[in-house]
């Protein structure tokens, strides 16, 4: 029996679907870009008339939604509760008695407004705000394969406390942008000397702090992989753009306006730019650092030789069985010495580099008892040789004369070891306007395009970021994607006025959080009476149209600062250097070391706790991983608020609540000279921000059973309520 088997004929695709051409794809793009909302002009709305008793406009175009979609609004919070809410969102600390007191008492009209007023100007208020910011922007002061980068010039704070000062001093928010982009806050100047030369007027010499924006991406010191380019490109167009510019990093977008060319257009912008560390030591530093170093090397020298000579047959055979298993073209790339390798092959070396390293653990499992014991001792004989501290510097950029005159190109694969030579790409940016000038620079002519007013994302993306911060959510819910993916706002009127009175107000950071925590729509209750809850639920059941004020968890750096707060122990220094949380029962490994690179008060703000990403160690302390810290890796524009039971395992069990607790007993018990009342109504007011109920009171005074030691146990179980970490 003969089978048949059919002719398979293979057609190029070509032949199958027609291919558009690049003018046809342009075409295409263009009606995506007329499409979308986010890129039309922004058109300052009429404020509704009639339809809310407030004077905040916010609250006229909130009203209009509830009488469009018959929604019944909750009544106005109390007084403390309001109180703690403000407080805790605007500086991050919640209210003294002393505090709480002075406001019940204050009778005036403006009382609420006075006390906005004055937490937008405590210094707290930058401390508490950065971190939103340093969030998006993706602020780590640890990041890289090895960590080569951030420790060894331990600087990157200065980003930080840059970003604390800017919000301060209510720094405008396109300044804001520039100087992070530029190192520039201001727009360019040219001054004309008296024989006729026109030099470029520079900015204050602190706004080359801000470039540590830039600097924070590169893992490596000589950025072979262009990170600094690609995150530029990913981080600013999240940020700032409120698009996924990093969606077309490899094919044109699939659903935005953006195609792989404006990907790698924009990285063009930022591809000339090399890392530069910057010194901040005095010269007689410097040479006595030197002297210092001299002295370290002599005496570590015998020291090394000795561990050398007891390990280094060790080291070889495990070394030499580790590059055994891998692929003989691997080998081949590892064996070789660095300076005959290709830049492809030290990439493999690089990559394979974590896995080949060999730890002194492993060393010890094949060495006999006394020959542990050995080095056990000279380890220990190494560690107490203490080394130098890191001389004081920071890392910034700036542009690579010899990088300016290189093409660039797009990289289908990603790799910049692969350009498509075929594919060059001049700078460039989506939606970048016919008339563009490079000719002040790369990115400034991106800057200029993207702070200015008539640009329909810069403003309306800070405005929904910020509402969102206050609120808990943006009127465009997707805060970083104003794309097709992400939706239409639930107000666009109401986000666009905004955008509208942004722009006319100078891009004041701090006008917009007083007009948005003095509207009535902030000032809700979060708690609806039944009657508004069966009529509200069924029409709005997620509250997108802000009936209620929504519960908030508290972040972990609030949570952090309120534990240490109610007791008076918080130090509330603004800026310096970070500081690492030991855990020693959870032996958690601290790759800084205690020399300077960190500050060793651990009762600081949770602003100032180290974090970062380094796959050998643990940077980040289970503290914050627990309460939906990111590690700066990628941006975030909102935390997670996940309830788990980690969390509720370090309030219950942790070191901290039960040091903190015995000390909140402490201050409650001396505030109240002994009286446990008094001492009871102290402590809720101190963890809480309100006085105890009777029948708390009751209870609580029961439970301490007239014995003032008990005063501790009490303050441990306020501290493990819900409503200490949650905002209402």
């Amino acid at each position: 029996m003969r089978l048949f088997v059919p002719t398979v004929i293979l057609l190029p695709l070509s032949w199958v679907y027609a291919q558009p051409t690049p003018e046809t794809v342009k075409e295409q793009f263009a009606k995506r870009a007329a499409g979308l909302w986010s890129l039309q002009p922004v058109t300052k709305p009429a404020v509704p008339a009639g339809v809310a008793t407030s004077t905040n406009p916010i609250d006229a175009f909130i009203a209009a939604d509830y009488k469009a979609k018959g929604l019944l609004p909750a009544g106005k919070a109390d007084k403390l509760t309001l109180l703690r809410r403000v407080y805790l969102d605007l500086i991050g600390l919640p209210p003294t008695p002393a505090e709480q007191q002075a406001f019940l008492a204050d009778p005036a009209p403006d009382a609420y407004e006075k006390i906005v007023d004055r937490l937008l100007d405590n210094e707290q208020h930058g401390v508490r705000w950065s971190r939103y910011w340093l969030d998006v922007l993706r602020y780590a002061d640890l990041d890289g394969l090895d960590g080569s980068v951030m420790p060894a010039a331990p600087g990157m704070y200065l980003w930080r406390d840059w970003v604390i000062a800017a919000l301060n001093h209510d720094m405008p928010y396109d300044q804001f942008v520039r100087a992070q982009i530029l190192g520039n806050r201001y727009r360019p100047e040219i001054a004309t000397s008296a024989s006729g030369r026109r030099t470029r007027v520079e900015g204050s010499v602190e706004d080359s702090f801000a470039l540590g924006f830039l600097a924070r991406s590169a893992v490596t010191r000589n950025d072979k992989d262009q990170d600094i380019a690609f995150g530029a490109v990913e981080t600013i167009s999240t940020a700032f753009m409120g698009m996924t510019v990093g969606c077309a990093k490899c094919h044109d977008h699939k659903f935005d306006p953006i195609m792989q060319r404006d990907f790698y257009a924009m990285k063009a912008i930022f591809d000339p730019l090399a890392l530069k560390n910057v010194m901040l030591a005095t010269p007689a530093e410097i040479f006595e650092n030197g002297q210092k170093l001299d002295e370290y090397k002599k005496k570590s020298a015998p020291v090394n030789a000795a561990i050398e000579a007891l390990t280094g047959a060790y080291q070889t055979k495990l070394y030499n069985e580790r590059v055994a298993l891998l692929t003989p073209e691997v080998q081949a790339a590892i064996r070789k010495p660095e300076r005959d390798r290709t830049p492809e092959e030290q990439k493999i070396f690089d990559d394979y580099y974590p896995v080949l390293r060999i730890d002194p653990e492993k060393i010890k499992e094949v060495m006999s008892k006394d020959e542990v014991a050995q080095y056990n001792a000279l380890l220990k004989e190494q560690q107490a040789i203490a080394r130098p501290a890191a001389l004081a510097s920071y890392w910034t950029v700036e542009e690579d004369p010899g990088r300016l005159k290189e093409k660039s190109y797009i990289l289908t694969t990603g790799d910049p070891a692969k350009p498509e030579k075929d594919h060059a790409v001049e700078p460039g940016f989506p939606f970048e306007p016919a008339d563009t000038d490079f000719r002040d620079g790369r990115r400034e002519a991106f800057v200029e395009w993207l702070t200015a007013p008539a640009n329909p994302l810069f403003a309306r993306v800070a405005v929904n970021r910020i509402w969102g911060w206050h609120f808990g959510e943006g009127l465009q819910r997707v805060t970083s994607d104003f794309g097709l993916l992400g939706g239409r706002p639930a107000n666009q009127k109401l986000l666009d006025y905004l955008a509208s009175e942004f722009v006319a107000h100078n891009y004041s950071m701090k006008w917009l959080h007083k007009l948005m925590v003095t509207s009535d729509t902030y000032q809700l209750s979060s708690k609806a009476e039944p009657a508004q809850v069966s009529q509200d639920v069924p029409i709005d059941a997620r509250n997108t149209y802000l009936w209620h004020f929504r519960l908030q968890r508290l972040g972990a750096e609030p949570i952090w600062d309120s534990i240490h707060y109610a007791s008076d122990d918080l130090d509330l220094t603004v800026g310096g250097k970070s500081f690492q949380l030991s855990a020693p029962d959870q032996k958690q490994k601290i790759f800084l070391p205690k020399d300077g690179v960190t500050d060793a008060r651990t009762n600081r703000r949770g602003v100032y706790m180290v974090r970062g990403y380094i796959p050998s160690t643990d940077v980040m302390n289970n503290f914050l991983t627990s309460f939906d810290v990111d590690d700066g890796r990628t941006p975030c524009p909102m935390r997670t608020q996940t309830v788990t039971a980690p969390q509720a395992l370090f309030t219950m069990n942790g070191e901290l609540v039960q040091n903190e607790s015995e000390k909140l007993a402490a201050v409650v018990l001396k505030e109240s000279s002994g009286d446990l009342p008094a001492a009871v109504n102290i402590a809720y007011q101190r963890v809480l921000g309100r006085k105890a109920s009777a029948a708390e009171r009751d209870y609580a005074l029961t439970y301490i059973a007239k014995d003032p030691d008990r005063v501790k146990e009490l303050g441990w179980l306020l501290f493990n309520l819900d409503e200490f970490i949650y905002v209402r």
